[in-house]
Order: structure tokens, then sequence, then C-alpha cells
């Protein structure tokens, strides 16, 4: 349930996350457009921050494969997490540079880290549709697998 609720909020983060990647090419935009976005992904991630967390809290009383989702999921919201910090950190100290590398790498980070944890989820909810559909077969067929 809870990797569900991470899927909603990735699907809310995604276009937010794009929008930045965007900008990281786009040097007519402002800096409020920039902390706009910085500000939306922030309470994305957030959220997202909060179901990890209680990932982590059961991680432990998990089947391997949920175990293995936790934990790159969880790495993904990190990389998105820190990479929104210094990016709101380098933007409120440089609204007039932000083009330099060092930010646009933080921009082009969200963006790409956001559809790397979009799409491990997807991948591990798929999974476990299949394994759902495939224990259900069993049981149907009475295999006692």
């Amino acid at each position: 349930m809870l990797l569900a609720e991470i899927k909603t909020q990735t699907a809310e983060l995604g276009p937010d996350a794009d929008t930045l990647g965007t900008f990281a090419r786009n040097p007519h935009l402002s800096w409020q457009s920039h902390a706009f976005y910085l500000d939306r992904v922030k309470g994305h991630i957030n959220a997202i921050g909060e179901r990890t967390a209680e990932l982590q809290q059961i991680r432990y009383a998990v089947l391997p494969w949920q175990e293995q989702a936790i934990t790159e999921v969880t790495s993904h919201a990190a990389q998105v997490a820190a990479s929104t910090q210094a990016a709101i950190v380098y933007l409120n100290e440089n609204q007039g540079r932000r083009f330099v590398p060092e930010y646009r790498d933080h921009l082009t980070t969200i963006a790409d880290s956001s559809e790397d944890m979009k799409q491990a989820v997807d991948r591990f909810l798929a999974y476990e549709k299949t394994q759902q559909k495939l224990q259900d077969l069993q049981n149907e067929l009475d295999l006692g697998g």
C-alpha cells in the first residue's frame, strides 16, 4: 500500500521534476520560476520521504523483493531530496547565476532521479501484481504452490 502511495506521489512529482530538467537548458526563465518548481518538487519529495520512512520501519519484516524495492526507492528519493535542497540553497544565494554547471547538474539530477524512482516503483508494483496473479492461478488450479 505504501508503494502505491509513492506511485501516486511520483506521478505528481514527475511533471514538476521534468520542468526543472528543461530549465537546466533554458537560460531565459526567471529565478522565480525556478523557485516555484523547486518548492513544488520539495513538497512532493517530502511526501515521498514520509512514505519511505514508514517503509524503512518495516523493511526487515517484508519479502526480499519488497526489501529491494524499499532500498531502490529510498535511494532515488534521497538523490532527489539532496539535489532539490542543494538547488534551493544555490538559488537562494545566486539568483542571477542559474546557468553554472553545478546548479544545472542539480536540476538534471532531480529530473533523472525522479524518473528513475517512478520506473522502479512501477516495476516493483508490476512484479507484485504478477506475483498475485500467479498465486491466484495456483489457488484456482489447486496446485498448492
